[in-house]
This record gives structure tokens, C-alpha cells and sequence, in this order.
């Protein structure tokens, strides 16, 4: 294994142990592809660098493999995410997280995971969505407290444009893969929020839960003032 102070040379992989200093972030690992054992490596390698290690888009068999190797690993089986945390990262300021619907609970569980994993807080609105608007109108008081929102939805996606409508403070929509025939798997929910009259949304991809929980926690830690 080769390591300079750039990265760790592993062959199969090259892991951007520099990221943290560069981002304030360690480098998260896509488990999805990946083997048991290409995975085992990968996190030794993490953990012997000292790094706190997250792994998105883990199934439960690939848990059960690597807690036998590393103590303290924990998975969020919702979200599909692993962490071991080595150096406990203090969590600030507040995210709100919504969902339209039950269904949008997985994604928006690993934007849930991703953002407290990176150092936010965070409060879950799950349920809220637009078919029954009175439930959403009776938490926004709670949810503009928050120092961003992540809105998740599927079907006709209109969840985050409303919540934009309603609010001063940063949205970041993402659409999900739930719904019937025509919602083409999230891009009819895609195409609802890129198009978006309400300003201050910015959208991800298709349930891309990571990325809105990486996004969201750097904008809630500059604004809490975390380094």
C-alpha cells in the first residue's frame, strides 16, 4: 500500500486522505459495486489514517461482513449507511428535513445520516407532503427555525417549491425515484422542481440523498460559524 500525503495508493482504489484538510470533510465510500473485501481494505485503510469512515448505499450484507472486522460500526439500515466514528465531530446549528410521503423516508434517511455524520443537527418533518397541505402548514413555524431545509419528494415533486414559497432561509430539493408509470422513476418530480418558480431551491439528482445532506450540513456549519 502506497501512501503519500495526498492519498493511500490501495491499486483498485486511491483514497483522498487530503479531502478533510482541503473540505472540512473526509471522503465518503460508495458501497454499492463494491466487494466485501474491496471494502474491508478500503476502511482499514481509513481507520489506520485516523479518519472518520462513512459508506453510503450499503445493503445489510455488507454490514454483517465488515462488523466483524472493526469494532463500533454502526448502520442505518434506512438509510443505507455505515460510519465509525473516531474523532467525534461536534453537531450544530439544525437542519429540517421533509418528506412528501412515507415513501421518501429511505432517502431522505441518508440526507438525515450524511448531514449528522458531516456535524449538523438535525429535525425530521416526515409526511408532510402537498395532497394533505395542512400538515405541512402546521409544522412550518417549527421548520423555518432551521437554518436550512431538505425537502424530499416523489410523485408530481412539488413538495419543495411550496416549502420555498413559505420561507427565507435555503431549500435543497430533492426528488425521489416514488410513483407510478409517469413520473418516468423521479424525473417527472425532477423536472417539477427544476422548473420552480420559488426562488432559493437548489435540486440534486434522483435520490441523491447524500449529496443534499453534504450540501445542507457545509451551509449550516458556515452559518453556525463551525469550522
Amino acid at each position: 500500500m502506497d501512501k503519500n500525503e495526498k492519498y493511500i495508493d490501495l491499486e483498485f482504489a486511491k483514497l483522498d486522505i487530503d479531502r478533510f484538510k482541503r473540505r472540512g470533510a473526509s471522503e465518503a465510500v460508495f458501497c454499492e459495486c463494491k466487494t466485501n473485501e474491496q471494502l474491508e481494505t478500503i476502511f482499514t485503510a481509513f481507520k489506520n489514517n485516523n479518519s472518520n469512515i462513512i459508506g453510503t448505499r450499503a445493503c445489510i450484507e455488507q454490514f454483517e461482513f465488515l462488523k466483524n472486522k472493526f469494532n463500533n460500526l454502526e448502520y442505518n439500515e434506512a438509510a443505507r449507511v455505515i460510519t465509525l466514528i473516531q474523532n467525534p465531530v461536534e453537531k450544530v446549528g439544525e437542519i429540517a428535513i421533509c418528506t412528501g410521503g412515507t415513501g421518501d423516508i429511505p432517502v431522505a434517511e441518508e440526507a438525515r445520516a450524511v448531514a449528522e455524520f458531516f456535524g449538523s443537527n438535525t429535525k425530521k418533518y416526515y409526511d408532510i407532503g402537498v395532497a394533505g397541505i395542512h400538515r405541512l402548514l402546521s409544522n412550518i413555524d417549527e421548520i423555518k427555525k432551521a437554518n436550512v431545509i431538505i425537502a424530499v419528494a416523489g410523485m408530481e415533486g412539488a413538495l419543495g417549491g411550496i416549502i420555498a414559497g413559505l420561507v427565507d432561509i435555503p431549500v435543497i430539493a430533492v426528488p425521489t425515484s416514488v410513483g407510478y408509470g409517469s413520473s418516468f422513476k423521479g424525473l417527472s418530480a425532477l423536472l417539477t422542481m427544476l422548473n420552480s418558480c420559488a426562488e432559493g431551491m437548489t435540486v440534486v439528482n434522483i435520490d441523491n440523498g447524500f449529496n443534499a445532506g453534504y450540501s445542507a450540513s457545509q451551509i449550516n456549519r458556515k452559518i453556525s460559524g463551525a469550522k
